[in-house]
């Protein structure tokens, strides 16, 4: 079957793309530049994309600066450092960005339907620190009520699938299945903060090295 995935060049992504490719679909990717604080993310979705052979590794460019509300999106909103387990999972973070995944699942979809694909992969979880709202099971039924309805596809009866493996996977767990599924972790990238080094103090660096440090192993990032 033909796949659409969603990859950031992230952890959580990098793992749902060898897991599309485990389960013997041909994978396309598709990767987001909307000016986020962190753009140093897309040259490792473009080194996993690589890695992983994909057929087609797609750019969508916009600017979702142009309306801020997220740490990620407004350099005036300070990221949260230096937080404990604890503190990230109190509230949905200032690094939500507004709509996020229902802009990229629209831009996936469009995609996906282009080229006649079958199935869209997110690398969504719903037990991350953060509860972000779109990460969530019920969102993503909700979405693919959306891909049923809104698509030429979905009104002749085949819709085209959402799956989501990682949905209700620790972060621990993720790692277990992307050694199992042999990502390469050395070229992925997780850091909110920027810049060519990971900062290990962003609230999505400390929840990386706090996982592979429960799990008895070393994160293969340089760390500033």
């Amino acid at each position: 079957m033909k796949a659409v995935i969603l990859l950031s060049g992230g952890l959580d992504s990098s793992t749902v793309l060898y897991q599309a490719k485990a389960d013997s679909h041909e994978c396309h990717t598709i990767s987001f530049d909307y000016q986020q604080r962190h753009r140093r993310e897309l040259q490792s979705a473009f080194s996993v994309a690589e890695k992983a052979a994909v057929v087609q590794h797609q750019v969508v460019n916009f600017d979702l600066r142009q309306w801020g509300g997220s740490a990620l999106t407004d350099d005036a909103i300070a990221l949260p450092q230096e937080r404990s387990i604890d503190e990230m999972s109190q509230n949905i973070p200032i690094t939500y960005v507004p709509a996020r995944n229902t802009i990229f699942l629209s831009f996936a979809l469009g995609y996906a339907e282009a080229i006649a694909a079958e199935l869209v992969y997110i690398g969504v979880n719903a037990l991350d620190y953060s509860g972000y709202p779109d990460c969530r099971p019920d969102y993503i039924q909700a979405m693919q009520e959306v891909f049923r309805l809104g698509t030429k596809q979905g009104r002749e009866g085949k819709p085209i699938t959402i799956v989501a493996p990682l949905i209700n996977l620790k972060k621990t767990e993720i790692i277990q299945l992307g050694n199992q599924l042999g990502v390469p972790w050395e070229q992925t990238w997780s850091c909110y903060a920027g810049g060519d080094v990971a900062c290990g103090i962003c609230d999505s660096c400390r929840l990386r090295l706090a996982a592979f440090t429960e799990l008895g192993l070393v994160d293969p990032l340089s760390y500033r």
